[in-house]
């Protein structure tokens, strides 16, 4: 796409590949870059969901947007949403994430058979989809560490995005954790299959994308901060590592609100069992009379590792609320720590 009164984008990965995309008059950098056939990590194209978060230098306007997705602070150090960034001269963007997370062409659709859907906390489930083969793919489902899918129940056009659990794989099998919000729409729905379990029912979904994941900074030790379904790419970066055997010592901090919104997870079990080199600290918020472990939010349990820490500085990933991932990023900062990889959990 090109005209005398687009604006010249250069758009550069995190590993130094750069994109040019002319963007016309009126267009965000996201629908600029879908039109050139480029699709860029993000979901909800209205700036709330902050999964397409930047850097850029040069002309551009910041369209409407939600404080909880980009702070007035962060916009005035000159970090954007794509989906929301207007060119209106020659812009340079830096994007957190490497060029294999943008697609091209367009985000893949996969449709399959729900195989479980078991109840992990008092407002949270599991569930597994065995995807149909697919001619382009084949059998597997490969994806990236961290990614998320839109979940679209056949005949029904909402989507709702959730992170994926588990690590890519040759058997065609997606894992999400799913928080049941009363009334809610998917969370109805999954509630119903539990009711009336088995079904066979079908899912749709739409992806994978998304810029959270591993960096690679040598062997800094890792720690990972979760709140909540925050945990789900949390234990998928964890998996991968545990898969590839990676030396890294992995620290993760997991918060929940009460004692029973502590997720009884297998895999996390096997996780501490399988790799020496992961402690795993759960903090409960809001304790009762069975509660007989830490008190407080992650950033509790991770302000005394920090205060503690001795030696190279952690990476930290962060997945949660807002407020979370901000008190997390002026503790990183505080303490001397890199620039906190983040994922906010915001709904859409």
């Amino acid at each position: 796409m090109t005209g005398s009164d687009a604006s010249p984008v250069r758009l550069t990965t995190s590993d130094q590949v750069t994109l040019t995309i002319d963007v016309p008059p009126g267009t965000s950098v996201v629908d600029a870059a879908a039109a050139a056939g480029y699709v860029l990590p993000g979901q909800c194209r209205k700036g709330t969901c902050g999964s397409c978060h930047a850097t850029a230098a040069g002309q551009y306007t910041l369209g409407p947007h939600s404080p909880a997705a980009l702070p007035e602070a962060a916009a005035a150090a000159g970090q954007v949403l794509l989906c929301c960034t207007y060119p209106t001269g020659p812009l340079d963007i830096t994007a957190p994430y490497t060029r294999s997370r943008v697609l091209d062409g367009g985000p893949g659709r996969r449709e399959g058979v729900v195989t479980d859907v078991v109840q992990v906390a008092a407002a949270m489930v599991w569930v597994r989809i065995a995807l149909d083969p697919d001619d382009a793919c084949g059998a597997g489902y490969q994806f990236d560490p961290g990614q998320f899918v839109e979940v679209e129940v056949p005949g029904d056009e909402r989507r709702r995005a959730y992170s994926l659990v588990n690590t890519g794989n040759w058997e065609g099998v997606a894992e999400l954790l799913v928080k049941l919000h009363p009334g809610g729409y998917f969370s109805g729905y999954l509630v119903d299959l539990l009711d009336r379990w088995p079904t066979g029912a079908r899912l749709v979904l739409h992806g994978p994308t998304g810029a959270f994941g591993l960096r690679e900074s040598g062997r800094r030790p890792r720690w990972f901060v979760a709140g909540g379904t925050g945990l789900a790419p949390v234990l998928s970066l964890v998996r991968r590592m545990a898969e590839w055997g990676e030396p890294h010592p992995v620290r993760l901090f997991l918060g929940v609100p009460s004692p029973a919104d502590l997720p009884r997870l297998p895999v996390l079990a096997e996780l501490v069992t399988t790799m020496p080199t992961l402690t795993v600290t759960t903090c409960v918020e809001h304790p009762d009379p069975t509660w007989a472990g830490l008190v407080g939010t992650p950033l509790t349990s991770l302000q005394a590792a920090a205060a503690e820490h001795t030696g190279t500085a952690p990476d930290i990933y962060v997945c949660g609320p807002p407020g979370l991932v901000d008190a997390v990023a002026r503790l990183a900062a505080d303490a001397g720590f890199p620039p906190v990889v983040a994922e906010r959990v915001l709904p859409t």
